[in-house]
């Protein structure tokens, strides 16, 4: 069966990973003080929330290195023969080149890369296509062809509760955020070739919570029998309340609900939420 490897960006937990027989490679992210961790693996995002509220500064992400890769490519194909990887948008990270790049030095095609084009659970919900497909026991090729087609159709939309993290990143000027904290601006977002555009600008969170739950059905032709993500930071509540609105007005197979770690976490701040579907 084709082995399906994915990175940590995908904000899948382990039980899900687990469950499907993906194989997760972690990215690194670096404190103000210096230390550093293996994403989902040596800090949890329990642990990076806490930390990350302590410090002054943002943390930083780093992809996998190439020879991280060949080892968990050279081990798949050893394995299992063939295998298909997910990684976050290239416009996000440097992870997909990173991949590219291990399996261009191992020289061999029977392992396919695919840029997600998205992140958290966009690049989730697409590895666990990949594991369904993987199961059918359908061939290399045509895992890969049907996965592009499910990645050009998936949507991600999020939204921040506050802007200080993105301006802290240099997404928005120090002016742009204090005239959206004082109007109380909650920007809706969204993924495009995998980059991230505002989508809406609206006022107060529950109209833009409101707004994320209409988008579905605007956005998306077939919701009914999908998976939908959810992935939160530090905000359970709320998405256990957005959750239940959508399995009432959409019916989808799945919501699938996650804590992000640190990949998008640390731009999101707390009170982000990601929906993908």
């Amino acid at each position: 069966m084709i082995r399906v490897i994915t990175d940590s960006g995908c904000d899948l937990p382990m039980e899900v990973l687990e469950e499907n027989q993906i194989e997760m490679v972690p990215l690194k992210v670096t404190f103000e003080d210096g230390e550093s961790y293996l994403d989902r693996v040596e800090i949890s995002p329990r642990e990076f929330r806490e930390k990350m509220y302590r410090c002054r500064e943002l943390p930083k992400t780093a992809a996998p290195d190439p020879n991280t890769f060949m080892e968990v490519f050279r081990r798949a194909l050893n394995e299992a023969g063939e295998a298909v990887c997910i990684c976050i948008s290239s416009g996000l990270s440097s992870t997909y080149q990173s991949a590219v790049l291990a399996r261009d030095m191992l020289g061999t095609e029977k392992v396919k890369i695919i840029d997600s084009l998205s992140a958290s659970l966009g690049e989730g919900i697409l590895a666990i296509r990949a594991a369904d497909l993987a199961r059918q026991g359908l061939p290399l090729n045509t895992v890969f062809e049907m996965l592009i087609n499910y990645r050009d159709n998936l949507k991600t939309v999020f939204t921040l509760d506050t802007l200080e993290n993105i301006v802290k990143g240099g997404r928005l000027t120090k002016f742009q955020g204090l005239v959206g904290n004082i109007l109380d601006i909650k920007p809706l977002f969204h993924g495009v070739e995998g980059k991230v555009e505002v989508l809406e600008k609206l006022r107060g969170r529950r109209r833009a919570l409101r707004r994320m739950v209409s988008l579905i059905g605007e956005m998306s032709r077939e919701v009914e029998g999908c998976i939908i993500g959810l992935s939160h930071m530090d905000c359970l509540g709320e998405v256990t309340e957005l959750k239940k609105e959508i399995e009432r007005l959409y019916k989808p197979a799945r919501i699938l609900v996650a804590e992000m770690g640190s990949t998008l976490g640390t731009y999101a701040g707390k009170g982000g939420i990601i929906m993908a579907f």
